[in-house]
């Protein structure tokens, strides 16, 4: 039996494969070079911004606060203009408001979110509601919100939301604004309705990570409502409790538009001058920017000094 073999079919003459045609793999070291080069390219985005609009800003603000500007030169004068500033008749007014709202704001709106919070967290139904109902005053403009209150909350004649509400309860009215004696009281509360949605929230987060077994031991314990707040809840929240404290206080010690608004700036007999809103007089009303950076830098200090102390309590507590 013969057996018959099929010619190959002859190949086309061509080209050699160039050795630039196959994509070369990138190596591990090009990848770790190429990963490091996005982020930090996002990450020097973020430093540009923070050095160009913070600490710029900063640092230009404690140099013109021992120099003096006058048509054009500039001269420097050591400590003068923070003798000056500490001899201005309304600088201790200034700091006396802004450590009592301060104080009012820690018994008021330092606690009402957490108990809020608490409240919301034995709800079984409508969280999702609550929490945006609670949440909403934060989404609000300040200024907005602020002229609410100022417009409708805390109009002196009964037509005011709040006078209204005293007169059915058969409660004297109040002048709000008006009166020396409740400015801080009524600027408390419009900023507490203002800011306590997002502590709230952060409240619930952190009450939802409590183990539920800890409430139950209690509750075997004959432990009330308020024994399980003090002995579980409090304990278990420290950290939270302590975090926001420091953060109410840096917050609240810049106290500037609700004066502003609520107040027109100085309040009746000068009862809701804030340091800060010092500030804005020297730098904007009276042309003193030197005088309003020293005013700056002393603001800067005495929160540094709260920081630090918080800072102190919290590396002994852990």
């Amino acid at each position: 039996m013969a057996i018959t073999t099929v010619p190959e079919t002859p190949r086309k003459p061509g080209r050699p494969p160039s050795p630039y045609s196959a994509r070369p793999q990138r190596t591990s070291l090009g990848r770790k070079v190429r990963d490091n080069l996005t982020g930090h390219t996002f990450l020097i985005g973020a430093v540009l911004c923070f050095v160009v609009f913070s600490w710029y800003p900063m640092v230009r603000g404690i140099v013109m606060s021992f120099q003096r500007t006058r048509r054009g030169e500039t001269t420097w004068v050591g400590w003068d203009n923070y003798s000056r500033i500490i001899a201005d008749p309304s600088f201790w007014p200034a700091w006396q408001n802004t450590l009592y709202f301060t104080l009012l704001a820690l018994l008021l709106g330092y606690a009402a979110p957490f108990f809020v919070a608490i409240l919301l967290n034995e709800f079984r139904h409508a969280k999702g509601y609550l929490r945006i109902l609670v949440y909403l005053p934060v989404m609000l403009p300040p200024a907005s919100a602020l002229y609410l209150f100022k417009f409708y909350a805390y109009d002196p004649s009964e037509a005011g939301l709040f006078n209204a509400i005293l007169k059915a309860l058969h409660l004297p009215t109040s002048q709000w604004m008006q009166s020396p004696e409740m400015t801080m009281p009524a600027m408390v509360i419009a900023s507490t309705w203002m800011n306590m949605g997002g502590a709230v929230l952060i409240y619930l987060a952190s009450l939802q990570n409590i183990p539920g077994e800890l409430y139950e031991a209690a509750e075997l314990d004959g432990a009330g409502i308020w024994k399980r707040i003090r002995h579980v809840t409090i304990p278990q929240t420290r950290l939270i409790l302590a975090l926001l404290a420091m953060i109410q206080i840096v917050a609240t010690m810049q106290l500037f538009i609700e004066p502003l608004i609520l107040a027109n700036g100085a309040g009746a007999e000068d009862s809701a001058t804030s340091v800060a809103y010092l500030i804005y007089q020297h730098g904007f009303f009276q042309n003193d920017l030197n005088g309003a950076a020293a005013l700056g830098v002393i603001m800067l200090v005495v929160l540094a000094g709260f920081s630090a102390v918080y800072l102190r309590l919290s590396a002994k507590q852990d």
